[in-house]
């Protein structure tokens, strides 16, 4: 689902729609599995309902999961949606944040659906 890019971002496609809820979201088992495989640690337990920190447009969302989105579909808000691109529901190019990269984003409240 998503290929490394840079030191800080890994790139993927997903489908991207606007929706009436309140936070970015993605199917909830792909948010877990994603959480795991890229923000996980190798030694003891991870959480897997840390938000991803994705970056659609100029824009950092927190993603969280959701049992009722599609597979490989980003669900944003329909606020966040006129800000952050134009034209859609459509197949978008989405960076996800490295753990590192997420955390310091986070910290420093960067990021936009939380």
């Amino acid at each position: 689902m998503f290929a490394p890019f840079s030191r800080a971002y890994y790139l993927g496609r997903l489908y991207v729609e606007p929706y009436d809820g309140d936070r970015p979201v993605i199917h909830d088992e792909q948010h877990e599995a994603v959480n795991e495989r890229l923000y996980g640690t190798e030694t003891g337990i991870s959480r897997l309902d840390n938000p991803l920190v994705m970056k659609l447009g100029n824009r950092h969302l927190s993603v969280h999961g959701d049992a009722g989105i599609p597979g490989r579909t980003l669900a944003v808000p329909t606020a966040l949606a006129d800000e952050t691109t134009d034209e859609l529901p459509a197949l978008r190019a989405v960076l996800l944040a490295k753990a590192d990269r997420a955390k310091q984003l986070q910290k420093m409240g960067l990021t936009s659906g939380q």
